[in-house]
């Protein structure tokens, strides 16, 4: 037992009996220099019987070389890297450096990972553990904390130790140390320290706070009759090592690269042999490691390099540069050829430049970044300085370090003032700006960037704002028949600016669409975007499908959370509620989990819908609250057009018609249009039709403008609710007659057959109203709209049947990821492929299905496929 780390050793103890048992755990141990972080990930080493053990540590020195804490950690699994998914086992053998470059979505190593540690637990538990993980290059962080937050029912154990908060890890457990308490470090200093006096204890005892690193060395300190801090107290033990010694501890200092050969090596360039790390062994500065003697505490690392004179540094990266050269390894000489530049040089540069693009095709965006920024330090010429800049300010955006992107985009202008340049960097700031989910602030870097071919950008970000004046000011400025300007005339004509707008819109809309569609997935998804505001969902889920496949295809996890949002908006559209919550819910795990603030908007958006339409307020209301913001999205607006729905569906007509002055004042009015039909029917309910004229107005002139039949049934049933007896029933009527000759939009359908049904049971025609709202009611209950099937099926029996249980569809027992799982696997696809496709880990799929039979009635893959839950495109 550690002392005074019982509770902490117990939190520890317990992720390893769950792994025993096929479950996985994350631990994050946090805690200054010394604190016993170490120790604590040394009793898991020890307490992990029967565990395969894999440990790596994070080297300072190595953190703009691009996975390099990922080789360290697998070098001993390479083995399985056959196992993986091609796409994957690509992706991460270019990623450590055994393989060709595979540049591609820089979330797809960590989707590798995943699955390399559930093969690597496939012969029983799996410890992962990483010490200084603060230190490890941005791409394995990245990387591991991708697939630590995807394991489930793997059997892995994953604990990584970092100082206080250096090392982000949001979502993941963790365990924060204190320095042990009084009677822990007393106990601790008999152990070390019983030779010396009690005041001289006492002293320690004050001095070291508690560290447990302190504890052990200072008594040694004492006994040497000095009385320093303790990372000083290193610096004074390394000086008084012979020459060499110090020579080596301080080329392994500035390597560390977990090879001794390379050590060895560099060091024999300046005279030294193994047999000089002799005397720091003696003294304790080294322990032995399957690869060679390592330093026994980063202290002493980072004490090594710090008492050395800048002249010996210099050298010893030199050596390492030469070492490196002879290994081919380009990254590793130029940083080292780098850390001993003493000033500008071309040279060196050009060597960091090379070393950047060779990193790119690894897919290690973020050391692309620094070895730019790096290069455009050392750069003579002010404007390859600017080149360099820009490129840093573009791959530090792409590794998702928007600050990063940002400092360097703003030297960059310092540099160059071309056009072209001037015109990328405000590109970059108008993404950076987009993906932190401020439009309008994109807006106006495009605007003042002077260049005429972002206007239709420019437009786009207006529009996603609300500004309607902006974008048309921005369109203005596009010559005649520019794309800008059709996509002006579409925001402004669809919220409805002025008379006649929306006819004007319509036909911008389809002039968009005429123009095609050049990238799959960037362009595509804007261009399924233009279908729904077409009302064509069937277009626009066709398109939806082709794109959400192709991001898993190809690992663009980057992009798939925009893709999930379009496919749930479609899956809603077209009635299958579960599917959307399921992508929806997806989606927004991995935007959440990516920092992607610009996809969670339409995400957040569809599932407020689902969850209006089962009537849960809590969850609603939860998924609303965050798009209450000042420059909200498209989506954020989206969010809050549920909110109607829910209060209808609870019958609460006053809270609805509530909404209607804030919802008439939104500039994006078309993204409210959902909840027009909402208003309509509350205020018919509350005799207060003066109210919804408007409402009305909009909606039936878009439904007729886009003709869609769908549409123009709802905007029927609208006039319906609003009309004397007799017009009343024609509306209904033909309303019902054109929903099923479109069959689009099973819900807006259903509620069609609902008002018009009670419509007749009130006029005592029960006869005619059953067969309507039992169609509603084989609709609603299924989808799990519990409002709607209560209203329904209450209807029902007033009518004179009794209204008893729909066959239940299956899928309302199963989670939105069971679904997933279950829909995937009933297509034929196997736990590899599904897992791949999900970002999950085969196990992990394994273990939802192992869920999700009993719930569903079968027992094997095989009857799923009567159940007919096959995902299209599978």
């Amino acid at each position: 037992m550690l002392l005074g780390r019982a509770d902490e050793v117990a939190t520890i103890d317990a992720l390893l009996a769950a792994a025993r048992t096929g479950r996985s755990g994350t631990l994050i141990v946090r805690g200054e220099a010394g604190i016993g972080k170490t120790a604590l990930l040394d009793h898991a080493a020890r307490a992990a019987t029967g565990f395969r053990v894999l440990r790596g540590t994070g080297i300072e020195s190595e953190t703009e070389l691009p996975f390099a804490g990922l080789h360290l950690l697998f070098t001993g699994a390479l083995e399985q890297l056959d196992r993986l998914p091609p796409v994957q086992a690509r992706a991460l053998r270019a990623a450590l450096g055994l393989g060709e470059p595979a540049a591609g979505d820089r979330f797809l190593v960590g989707l590798a990972v995943l699955t390399l540690l559930s093969e690597l637990a496939g012969d029983g538990p799996l410890l992962c553990l990483v010490d200084d993980a603060h230190w490890l290059d941005p791409g394995s962080a990245e990387a591991l904390l991708f697939a630590a937050r995807r394991l489930e029912a793997e059997g892995v154990v994953v604990i990584l130790a970092a100082q206080e908060e250096d090392f982000p890890a949001p979502g993941l457990p963790e365990l924060r140390l204190d320095g042990l308490d009084e009677t822990a470090a007393g106990e601790l200093l008999d152990q070390h320290a019983s030779d010396l006096p009690h005041h001289l204890r006492d002293r320690i005892r004050r001095e070291a706070r508690g560290n447990l690193l302190a504890l052990r060395e200072l008594p040694q300190v004492w006994r040497d009759g000095r009385s320093v801090r303790l990372d000083q107290a290193f610096v004074d033990q390394i000086a008084e090592l012979p020459e060499r010694t110090r020579t080596l501890l301080l080329v392994a200092a500035a390597d560390d690269s977990g090879d001794q050969q390379v050590v060895l090596a560099a060091g024999g360039r300046l005279g030294c042999s193994a047999r000089d790390l002799e005397p720091a062994e003696r003294r304790r500065l080294l322990r032995p490691a399957d690869g060679g003697p390592e330093f026994r505490h980063p202290l002493i690392r980072a004490a090594a390099y710090r008492a050395a004179p800048l002249h010996r540094r210099i050298a010893a990266h030199q050596a390492l540069a030469e070492t490196y050269a002879e290994r081919d390894n380009v990254c590793a000489r130029a940083w080292h050829l780098a850390a001993a530049a003493d000033g500008p040089d071309e040279r060196v540069a050009a060597e960091l430049e090379r070393a950047a693009e060779l990193d790119r095709g690894l897919g290690g965006y973020a050391s692309v970044a620094a070895a730019y920024e790096r290069a455009a330090e050392l750069s003579p010429d002010t404007g390859e300085r600017g080149r360099r800049l820009i490129a840093a300010a573009e791959a530090a955006a792409d590794a998702g370090r928007p600050e990063r992107a940002e400092a360097s985009a703003h030297q960059a202008e310092l540099h160059r003032t071309d056009p072209e340049a001037q015109g990328r960097i405000a590109l970059l700031r108008a993404r950076l700006a987009e993906e932190r989910n401020r439009p309008m602030a994109a807006h106006r870097i495009l605007l003042e960037s002077g260049d005429a071919r972002m206007l239709f950008w420019a437009v786009e970000s207006a529009w996603a704002a609300g500004d309607l004046a902006a974008a048309e000011l921005a369109a203005e400025r596009a010559p005649d028949g520019a794309p800008a300007r059709a996509l002006a005339l579409a925001a402004t004509g669809l919220n409805h600016t002025r008379p006649g707008g929306v006819a004007e819109g319509v036909t911008a809309v389809r002039e968009l669409l005429a123009g095609g569609a050049a990238d799959p997935i960037r362009t595509g998804l804007r261009t399924a975007w233009w279908y729904l505001l077409l009302g064509d969902h069937a277009r626009a889920h066709e398109l939806a499908c082709t794109i959400e496949r192709s991001c898993r295809e190809r690992g663009a996890i980057g992009l798939l959370p925009h893709a999930l949002a379009l496919l749930a908006r479609t899956e809603a559209h077209l009635g299958r509620r579960h599917e959307a919550v399921a992508c929806g819910t997806e989606g927004l795990r991995i935007a959440e989990d990516t920092g992607q603030e610009a996809a969670v908007g339409p995400l957040a958006a569809v599932l407020a819908w689902a969850a209006a339409v089962a009537g849960d307020r809590g969850r609603c209301t939860g998924l609303i609250a965050p798009a209450r913001t000042p420059e909200h999205g498209h989506g954020a607006v989206r969010a809050r057009a549920a909110l109607p729905l829910l209060e209808l569906g609870l019958g609460r007509h006053e809270a609805v018609l509530a909404l209607l002055p804030d919802i008439l004042a939104c500039p994006n009015r078309m993204d409210f249009r959902s909840a027009f039909p909402d208003l309509i029917e509350a205020a018919a309910r509350l005799g207060r039709t003066e109210a919804v004229e408007e409402p009305l107005y909009r909606y039936t002139e878009w439904a007729e403008r886009i003709g869609q039949p769908w549409a123009e049934a709802v905007a029927l049933r609208c006039r319906a609710l609003l009309a004397s007896d007799v017009e009343a029933e024609r509306h209904y009527r033909d309303a019902v007659a054109l929903h099923r000759e479109g069959n689009g939009r099973p819900f807006e359908r259903a509620r069609t057959e609902l008002l018009y049904g009670e419509w007749l049971r009130r006029e005592r025609r029960p006869s005619e109203a059953r067969p309507l709202l039992r169609s509603a009611l084989e609709v609603f209950e299924p989808i799990g709209a519990r409002p709607w099937t209560d209203r329904a099926s209450a209807e029902l029996r007033a009518a004179g049947e009794s209204a008893g249980p729909v066959a239940g569809d299956v899928r309302t027992r199963l989670t939105a990821q069971e679904l997933q799982v279950v829909r995937l696997a009933a297509g034929g696809l196997s736990n590899r492929d599904i897992g791949a496709q999900l970002f999950l880990s085969p196990r992990t799929v394994g273990y939802h299905l192992y869920k999700a039979y009993p719930k569903l009635g079968v027992s094997s893959r095989n009857e799923l496929a009567r159940l007919e839950l096959a995902a299209e495109g599978s």
